[in-house]
């Protein structure tokens, strides 16, 4: 490979890199933007408390466990085993599907404690909390097309030890969902 060619690769590397990045900034400044939105509400008379479903904290297992899963197939791609990578990314997928489903039956109890995100019967504490955890589950379902593309890639052994970003870039915005969600699950535990 010709040196400039490699300085081209390195480049778009860091160009995609940082793409990524400033998604991610822009990400944190939105939920930032709803979390500030929600203590500042948080004082207001008809605030309605309530524990957050059990099912959160299953789920918050999940997305922990896959971060992990995540971490084996990016070791698993730097030593250029590529049926872990395989495996890796596929448990992980199943765990984010699984985060999924665990969400929509929080969603469901919430519900069924009369905890609705609009209408006569709605309080702003609920109607948050919804919009919090919807857009979270949103950019999980993109974090998940983006782990099917990548578990696809890696079917057809695309991810060898000097060439795996497509895999670093997943595993990061991955990881970035992970510990999002973790940060969002704290602050609605610990500001009911």
């Amino acid at each position: 490979m010709e040196i400039n060619q490699v300085s081209e690769q390195a480049t778009l590397a860091k160009a995609k890199k940082q793409l990524l990045y400033w998604g991610m900034a822009s990400m944190t400044i939105f939920f930032a933007a709803f979390c500030s939105y929600y203590l500042v509400v948080h004082e207001n008379a008809n605030w309605l408390t309530f524990n957050l479903p059990a099912t959160f904290y299953i789920s918050t297992a999940l997305i922990i466990i896959s971060s992990g899963t995540m971490y084996w197939a990016q070791q698993s791609a730097k030593k250029g085993n590529t049926q872990a990578i395989k495996t890796a990314l596929v448990i992980t997928l199943l765990l984010g599907i699984a985060f999924c489903v665990s969400q929509m039956q929080g969603w469901k109890a919430l519900y069924s404690h009369g905890i609705v995100f609009a209408g006569r019967t709605s309080n702003l504490a609920g109607s948050i909390l919804y919009v919090i955890t919807s857009m979270h589950f949103l950019h999980i379902i993109a974090g998940l097309i983006t782990l099917l593309i990548t578990w696809t890639n890696s079917l057809k052994n695309k991810y060898t030890p000097q060439n795996y970003l497509g895999l670093s870039l997943c595993a990061i915005f991955w990881h970035f969902l992970d510990v999002l969600w973790v940060i969002l699950f704290l602050f609605l535990y610990y500001f009911r």
